[in-house]
């Protein structure tokens, strides 16, 4: 960075301009050989057919951890080119995950996804991934908190690889008048304490209504209403967060990320297509590096929110690379009539989770 700065001040400067080129060009060739992983951005590319057979990363029928909704196959999918495509960033490659390296690098250490069922799709895909890649591992697993904290310990390295079940961040708390959704409350942080690197992710819960609303009031400071705007609601959420863990996180012992938003598929506008109304009977990706819909105003809240934190949040951005897996949901082969919400696992998780990978190793 000093180097760039002079360059910047000194543009006539001959010895300084030499070194700038040196300088770029070792960063392009440290890119290329994927040993520069961080300098890439991964999140600007498009999705490729594999023509090296790495993929799917593991076998749905040798993983014994993937939920019924997410276990596509065994669901009777019978396509199975969306397990063929891998993503490929613009301007490098992305490192295939290597099982024994992570364990080795986090031997004795506590990795935590936090939020709802995204985090649960991505939180199972990690484990299939290492328990495929790493044969004969020793692991237990364990559930606490009514199933709503789940543990995955790897027992020769003491790895432990938790999910948090919490789809708000913010706590719902049962009062006299019902459930209520205080907006300024995050006693659940608790349990985010002494962990290595979290992983957070909310928003899909916050458009329920109806029965599957798991809040009967929403409260904001003070003020306690049947409801309001859900995404002033979900600002206000993440700002809640975001004071957590300006005040509770020392980057120097915790790498905290946010997931980002994952996209559903129901509307066949967003992405232009005229013959089937949603991601049921989708069998490819969208080719190029554009999504026809845009950018959910979610992310834009997200990317909000994280641009005004004074400590390092490192936002795993899966919104684009995902928004374009139209194919990749389990549309009628999950555990719900229709969803084009969660992900098939093998699938999509696994380049957000090779991503993480990139990051951290």
């Amino acid at each position: 960075m000093m180097s760039l700065w002079v360059i910047e001040h000194n543009p006539s400067s001959l010895p300084h301009l030499l070194l700038l080129l040196l300088v770029a060009v070792e960063l392009e060739v440290v890119a290329d050989q994927g040993h520069g992983r961080k300098s890439c951005d991964f999140f600007k590319g498009s999705w490729v057919k594999d023509d090296d057979s790495s993929h799917p990363l593991y076998n749905n029928s040798t993983c014994p951890f993937i939920d019924k909704e997410f276990n596509c196959l065994k669901n009777g999918r019978k396509d199975q080119m969306f397990l063929h495509y891998q993503w490929q960033p613009q301007s490098c490659r992305l490192a295939r995950i290597n099982g024994k390296e992570l364990l080795q690098k986090f031997r004795g250490k506590s990795i935590m996804f936090v939020g709802d069922s995204l985090s649960l799709n991505q939180w199972q895909s990690l484990i299939c991934i290492i328990y495929s890649d790493v044969p004969n591992i020793r692991y237990s697993i364990t559930h606490q908190n009514q199933d709503l904290v789940s543990k995955f310990t790897i027992l020769d390295h003491g790895l432990n690889i938790l999910l948090d079940r919490n789809v708000f961040l913010v706590d719902v708390v049962r009062e006299t008048i019902g459930r209520v959704l205080r907006l300024d409350s995050i006693k659940g942080s608790k349990l985010w304490k002494g962990m290595d690197v979290l992983i957070f992710n909310t928003w899909h819960w916050w458009n329920r209504r109806g029965p599957t609303q798991p809040w009967d009031y929403i409260q904001d400071g003070h003020k306690v209403s049947k409801d309001m705007d859900r995404t002033v609601a979900f600002e206000k959420a993440l700002g809640t967060w975001a004071k957590w863990v300006n005040l509770n996180i020392d980057p120097s012992q915790t790498k905290v990320f946010f997931q980002g938003i994952s996209p559903s598929h129901y509307n066949r506008a967003d992405w232009n297509q005229q013959s089937r109304k949603t991601c049921l009977g989708q069998t490819q990706p969208l080719l190029g590096s554009a999504y026809p819909g845009g950018i959910p105003p979610a992310a834009t809240i997200l990317h909000r929110i994280l641009s005004n934190m004074t400590e390092t949040v490192f936002l795993l951005d899966v919104t684009l690379l995902s928004l374009l897996r139209i194919d990749g949901h389990p549309s009628i082969y999950g555990e719900f009539a229709m969803d084009c919400s969660h992900w098939c696992l093998p699938g999509v998780p696994d380049t957000w989770n090779q991503i993480l990978y990139n990051l951290i190793v």
